[in-house]
């Protein structure tokens, strides 16, 4: 299903099968012609990106006991699995979680199908802007089934769904107030077309193409980098973009002014206009699910940064956001106040006590912030 967003009557609009958007006329246009707007032309940050529901089955037993090699090319086995989960997910959904719980104003821009309801409700409850999020009648929300066994192996089956209809959504409407950009996992083409269309705007953005980086062409990845003013990832992604792109590690390193390199437990590598900051990772109270940290972290990260918090505290800051996800289940399971989280960088980092008091009203414009740190 396409995405329409130019539409010459709310009447078309009711029979697409999409809703939450409101109609105005856009200066500039054909006269006559309508345009979805944003609801609201105040907040910092716009992350596009995936929005799904992650299906969680847990197999009490291993999944080598039930397939047998020698008839592996004629596979076909059923596991009766002791539990299921249906929890909310996708990067979008969770670096904006994690900004709004460290009182970011922050949109989300993606397609989602008829069941996404609660969802939205979970995410405006804690202060997420929804009016970027389109949903389709006749779809359902990208969806994750995921069978872990015994030995934390996992057997995946994904379902794009509404998501398939990304690229179709322009974020040119949703731009007013835009300090950053986020280019997160979604749809190959939704992440190009979102990307180009904040070069052409004007408006800074981090590329982090995460997962979909075995999807991108060579010269979409390289597009992409060359674009932003933050890359992110994992040291296996850099590994991977590397490897697709001819980039080396130090080229990569010099590609943005902000580059972050993840090693998990082993914290960060930050790099600013070709300065390193090393980050110890924070210390969760358990290890329940790691999944999403890495959206967490960047949520920190970018929360501090805006608030005018040097690249090591900031850094830090991240580090605190993801252990408190690795301590739940689910990306989105964790919840603290802003009070609360202060509290932890504080406890975790005493050498820092106070470092990230900034969090609590003042902020700095990230572009004036990027200025700062080049003088």
């Amino acid at each position: 299903m396409h995405l329409h967003l130019h539409l010459q009557t709310r009447r078309y609009l009711k029979e697409a099968g999409y809703s939450r958007a409101r109609l105005c006329p856009m200066p500039g246009n054909i006269p006559g012609r309508l345009s979805v707007l944003a609801e609201s032309s105040t907040l910092a940050m716009l992350v596009s990106g995936s929005l799904a529901f992650d299906h969680i089955m847990v197999f009490p037993g291993h999944f080598e006991d039930h397939i047998l090699p020698d008839k592996i090319h004629v596979l076909n086995v059923s596991f009766l699995v002791k539990s299921l989960e249906r929890l909310r997910g996708g990067v979008a959904g969770n670096i904006a979680y994690s900004l709004a719980l460290l009182q970011q104003p922050v949109r989300v821009v993606a397609t989602v199908g008829s069941d996404f309801g609660d969802y939205r409700a979970a995410l405006e409850a804690e202060g997420v802007d929804t009016s970027g999020i389109i949903a389709s009648d006749d779809e359902l929300t990208a969806s994750a089934f995921i069978t872990t066994d015994r030995s934390d192996n996992q057997i995946t089956g994904f379902y794009p769904g509404a998501m398939s209809a990304s690229a179709d959504l322009a974020l040119a409407p949703y731009l007013d107030g835009v300090e950053l950009g986020i280019i997160s996992p979604t749809a190959p083409d939704a992440m190009q077309r979102h990307a180009r269309e904040l070069r052409e705007a004007g408006v800074p953005y981090v590329f982090d193409p995460g997962q979909q980086i075995i999807s991108l062409s060579p010269q979409a990845l390289i597009d992409g980098i060359e674009g932003a003013s933050m890359l992110v990832g994992n040291d296996y992604e850099f590994a991977m973009i590397g490897e697709k792109t001819g980039m080396s590690r130090e080229e990569l390193i010099a590609s943005c002014e902000t580059v972050i390199v993840t090693y998990g437990d082993l914290g960060s590598h930050v790099h600013i206009n070709g300065e390193l900051f090393e980050v110890p990772a924070a210390h969760p109270t358990s290890v329940v699910d790691p999944t999403g940290a890495g959206d967490a972290y960047r949520a920190g990260f970018l929360a501090a940064r805006r608030c005018g918090l040097t690249p090591d505290v900031a850094g830090r800051a991240g580090s605190v956001a993801a252990a408190a996800v690795v301590e739940i289940k689910g990306t989105q399971g964790h919840h603290y106040t802003l009070e609360q989280f202060i509290e932890r960088f504080n406890t975790e980092f005493p050498d820092y006590a106070g470092a990230v008091d900034g969090l609590r009203g003042g902020n700095t414009p990230l572009t004036a912030e990027r200025e700062q740190d080049r003088s």
